[in-house]
């Protein structure tokens, strides 16, 4: 549990800071006179700094330096989301103040938002916590995204977000494709869940705001209760089932405890440390979303499986296009590999998973 680790800027994400400063002066007033920027750590494909001054602190994510594909790294759709969730909710998101789309000062298009203070928890077991304050953190995690879901995207401006329908076909079509474009072995588990999931699409289509990478790590907990007090990285977000966000969050559930990266749970007692079930956070997830029942469960555990496999596998070809020789790259090759097999069991145990 901390807050995320701060470094100076590294030398391939550098920017002019000075036309910085002077861009940001005119727009953010407060803005003290001298302006230190550092870098958080992490892996977030969207460079992310930390912006002090004298006046409040602030938070900027760019897109990265030199060329990116069309669709990737849109800083433009993460601030349009945050700022109607903000502006029209009371769902927990920092608040943003510009967006410069001007590449002439820092080099990318950029947005600026608050700088929330708090927790984020990187493993689900969280074991820097005691057992009695474990649950209210998921629970907590739960509600807010049940509140997230709850969200009439007309109302607040984000009609045109996404596609209102047919989210898992368009999904499970373009992990696909990035999974062949990045194939580097054969991985039989992959390819029965390429024909499995288009065949078993959920028969009932649902439109909500999908964040697409909803879990502990991307959450900041109020920093003395079982609260979210901001959900952050956006990158992923769309308009698509909602389930989908659910059964992401539910992953661990079905990944072995104690395989670095993966923040698997299966293999610890539970109960004993006071985590919730899976079946508690999605009667939970029921209670707070208004919903009787879930339908077609395995379908969203197994295509969730399948998405993080082929988003790790496209790691795994960057990394050896890289020629790295690595031990963390080819760990990454092996996470994929997991990760399909488990979607793929599932897939096939399928109506032995119930809500």
């Amino acid at each position: 549990m901390n807050e995320p680790e701060l470094i100076d800027v590294l030398p391939a994400h550098r920017f002019d800071e000075a036309a910085l400063a002077q861009y940001l002066r005119q727009q953010l007033p407060e803005l003290g006179p001298e302006l230190r920027v550092r870098q958080f750590q992490g892996g977030q494909s969207n460079p992310t700094y930390l912006l002090e001054s004298a006046g409040p602190r602030y938070v900027l994510r760019k897109k990265p330096p030199g060329k990116v594909l069309p669709s990737a790294h849109m800083v433009e759709r993460e601030y349009k989301v945050i700022r109607a969730l903000s502006e029209h909710t009371t769902v927990p998101v920092p608040r943003v103040h510009l967006l410069c789309e001007d590449e002439t000062i820092i080099g990318t298009a950029f947005y600026v938002m608050d700088h929330i203070e708090g927790r984020i928890f990187g493993h689900p077991a969280l074991n820097e916590l005691t057992a009695a304050e474990r649950r209210p953190i998921h629970l907590a995690a739960i509600d807010t995204m049940a509140e997230l879901h709850q969200v009439d995207v007309e109302k607040v401006g984000l009609g045109d977000f996404g596609k209102a329908q047919g989210y898992f076909a368009r999904q499970v079509k373009r992990w696909s494709g990035q999974y062949q474009a990045s194939r580097t072995g054969d991985m039989p588990a992959m390819e029965e869940l390429m024909r499995w999931l288009p065949e078993h699409a959920p028969q009932r289509d649902e439109c909500a705001i999908a964040h697409g990478d909803y879990r502990l790590g991307n959450l900041i907990f109020d920093p003395s209760e079982a609260k979210v007090a901001a959900i952050l990285d956006w990158e992923l977000s769309t308009l698509g089932h909602p389930l989908a966000d659910l059964a992401y969050f539910c992953l661990p559930y079905h990944l072995p405890a104690g395989v670095d990266g993966l923040r698997g749970l299966i293999g610890i007692d539970l109960q004993g440390q006071g985590i919730p079930s899976e079946q508690d956070v999605l009667q939970r997830y029921c209670l707070k979303s208004g919903r009787d029942a879930i339908d077609d469960w395995h379908v969203f555990v197994a295509f969730s499986l399948f998405r993080l496999a082929a988003i790790l596998q496209g790691v795994y070809a960057r990394a050896l296009q890289g020629n790295a020789s690595n031990a963390d790259a080819l760990q990454v090759g092996q996470r994929a590999g997991l990760l399909a097999e488990a979607g793929w069991r599932i897939a096939q145990n399928g109506s032995g998973v119930t809500v």
